[in-house]
């Protein structure tokens, strides 16, 4: 039997809806990938029916054996299994995104038990591991298919700028602890790496469209396609529109937003020895604020080569150029980054497997102020970074026991010359057991506000002046960790994670001596101590848990002859709590609940309990399900605004 399927005219539909919404700058481009993708469904798609439940291959559920064996590359830059890495590291699926009801990369952070995720409004989200949870979290890097998005300016990650179908994500690779080793600066409290799949596993076309409350409307369209046999490509446009959070007093908040973003991805497997792969991504958004609208804007292209010398040696080549664009209230920042990476692995007897790795960054940072109360001066930076690593991965014992020791070199413009080594020590007993402990040092290098951001003399008299540090140097950490991995049954796993991380030359804004100016400083040290423990149970065929949770405690102190502000260094909660439940149920229905518990991060955002809940009915290519985010109440208060109640219904096609 054959089932003709007018896709055209879904294609069309969605062309008009974003039509009269995608920001004026990404219309055009986003129209013609819309175009694009109608061009190959000018004939209706002729579709053989066929039995299956489950919309495609993708969607079916892992089995704890499947879980268990899957492979991570963030903390070796190389495949491992989980259950042998020393890290406390934790991977969001594909099922979990999916099954989560998350529409949003932040909202699919949630997921990881050892991620601090705090919605601040509309638009702008708090992200951190492992402490120091601040509106620009400047101690954890975040990485999308190897393109870092940490920001130079503020130093962390703009969330209303970073964008994925969530559809096309493999998976999420999340370590809590420093990385600085192999990533460099910035890695120093954690690690994010946002793996997208191949073009050659998203074949066939992709349509959804969500509607309600909060998530006032999202549309998503991809199409994957090949030429020959080892040509593989996909093209991909979104758009979505959010409603506003709302002020402690119950007001309305003037934050709505919309993002549009489309792009691309080629694969080419030239051989047995060789693949190149080209992506690229282009965005625009508009924010609601007082007194003006901020406006964003990027586009950014990656190139990659893998070629395998042979079974023990292996190359991968990388560059990329990254532009980002935002008008904001005050400010105005255009970055243009261009960055090679290379890196080499090969095998020296049966012992030591060696990784080497070099990288160049320039980042090219223009900024207008927009006032003369505060601002970042000179307006114009050119950043260089030259780095490189050397990693050795020594078998002791066959099968048991791998130490691994590494360290990073780098320099940049503002500190000089940085090293980060570390050295990692994992005992596997048995298939079931891994013992990991490690030590490492990392450094948070300076960004431009921490060095040009300037408020001058007010008017007013006596009023304060705020200057940069022109010798603001690297904050440091030195970090101790201990981690038990096990699966005690065929059915658990359970991964238990501690640290103790000492810290020195934390950001601190202190008046100069005699004076009413305050210079950013180096004036802070301290530690901080935690657990980390998350766990995945199949209860039965058609039930499973995952879940973790996470105490945290920090104590932070001047340094001889400073003053601090504890404020300017984040608020954290001591307990954190995430379970997750994936039920299937009879004809085809599925019901899945996320719960979450944040303790009070200060006396102003106190404690908060929620949950969200997903319904959703598969039959064939389709996919029709109603989600509830944040049930509890009707409001809650995460850090600085409310965030409401709300509710979306969202239909979804996979041919």
């Amino acid at each position: 039997m054959v089932l003709k399927i007018p896709v055209r005219r879904a294609i069309i539909l969605i062309f008009l809806r974003i039509k009269g919404k995608a920001n004026q700058p990404l219309k055009r481009s986003f129209r013609l990938l819309l175009l694009m993708i109608g061009l190959f469904f000018s004939s209706n798609l002729v579709l053989a029916q066929t039995n299956n439940i489950l919309p495609s291959q993708e969607l079916k559920k892992l089995s704890m054996e499947e879980l268990m064996n899957i492979e991570v590359t963030s903390v070796s830059k190389r495949p491992e299994k989980l259950t042998e890495v020393a890290s406390a590291i934790q991977i969001i699926t594909q099922e979990d995104i999916r099954r989560s009801g998350a529409t949003s990369l932040p909202e699919a952070l949630r997921l990881a038990p050892n991620l601090q995720v705090a919605q601040l409004n509309s638009y702008a989200w708090i992200i951190s591991a492992r402490g120091f949870n601040a509106l620009y979290s400047n101690k954890l890097l975040v990485m999308i298919d190897g393109r870092t998005v940490y920001s130079p300016l503020f130093a962390g990650v703009f969330w209303d700028a970073q964008s994925v179908v969530l559809e096309d994500v493999d998976r999420i690779e999340v370590i809590s602890g420093p990385g600085g080793t192999l990533w460099g600066a910035n890695a120093v409290n954690g690690v994010i790496n946002i793996i997208t799949k191949n073009a050659s596993k998203t074949q066939g076309l992709y349509v959804s469209a969500a509607a309600g409350t909060y998530l006032k409307d999202m549309l998503e369209a991809r199409y994957g396609g090949k030429i020959g046999s080892n040509f593989f490509y996909r093209v991909y446009a979104q758009h979505s529109d959010r409603n506003r959070t709302f002020l402690p007093d119950g007001e309305g908040n003037k934050d709505k937003w919309g993002l549009t973003q489309s792009g691309f991805q080629l694969e080419w497997n030239a051989s047995d020895k060789n693949t190149v792969s080209v992506q690229g991504n282009f965005y625009g958004g508009k924010e609601k604020t007082t007194p003006m609208h901020t406006s964003l804007d990027g586009q950014n292209v990656l190139a990659q080569w893998n070629h395998d010398f042979s079974e023990k040696s292996k190359l991968i080549v990388q560059a990329y150029f990254d532009r980002t664009w935002r008008r904001m209230p005050s400010i105005s920042n255009e970055l243009e980054t261009y960055d090679l990476d290379i890196q080499h692995n090969f095998l020296i007897g049966e012992r030591h497997n060696v990784l080497w790795g070099a990288e160049y960054r320039l980042r090219d940072d223009h900024t207008l102020n927009y006032t003369t109360s505060a601002g970042i001066l000179p307006n114009r930076r050119k950043m260089d970074l030259f780095s490189g690593f050397v990693q050795d991965e020594i078998t002791l014992m066959p099968d048991h026991f791998k130490f691994t020791l590494g360290t990073k070199f780098s320099h940049n413009i503002f500190t000089g010359f940085e090293i980060q080594p570390s050295a990692r020590l994992a005992w596997t007993p048995n298939e079931k057991h891994t013992v990991w402990g490690a030590v490492s040092r990392a450094v948070r290098t300076p960004s431009r506000i921490d060095v040009d951001y300037y408020i001058p003399t007010n008017p007013s008299p006596g009023s304060p002046q705020v200057a940069g540090g022109p010798n603001f140097d690297s904050e440091k950490l030195i970090a101790y960790e201990l981690g038990y991995r096990l699966q005690p049954q065929t059915n658990i796993s359970l991964a238990l994670a501690t640290f103790y991380n000492q810290y020195d030359d934390l950001y601190s804004v202190e008046a100069l001596p005699g004076t009413k100016t305050y210079q950013i400083q180096n004036g802070t040290k301290g530690s901080s101590m935690g657990t980390e423990l998350s766990g995945t149970y199949q209860v039965g065929k058609r039930w499973r848990l995952r879940g973790g949770y996470t105490y945290f405690y920090k104590k932070l102190e001047d340094k001889p002859g400073h003053t601090f502000d504890p404020t300017t260094l984040g608020f954290d909660a001591k307990n954190r709590f995430l379970l997750q439940s994936f039920l299937n149920l009879p004809w085809n229905f599925q019901c899945d609940i996320t719960t979450r518990y944040t303790d009070n991060l200060s006396s102003k955002a106190p404690e908060y309990f929620t949950f969200d809940a997903r319904l959703a009915w598969l039959f064939k290519h389709w996919e029709i399900s109603v989600v509830g985010q944040n049930l509890w109440e009707n409001r809650h208060l995460e850090y600085a605004f409310e965030i409401p109640r709300s509710v979306y219904g969202k239909i979804s096609c996979r041919f």
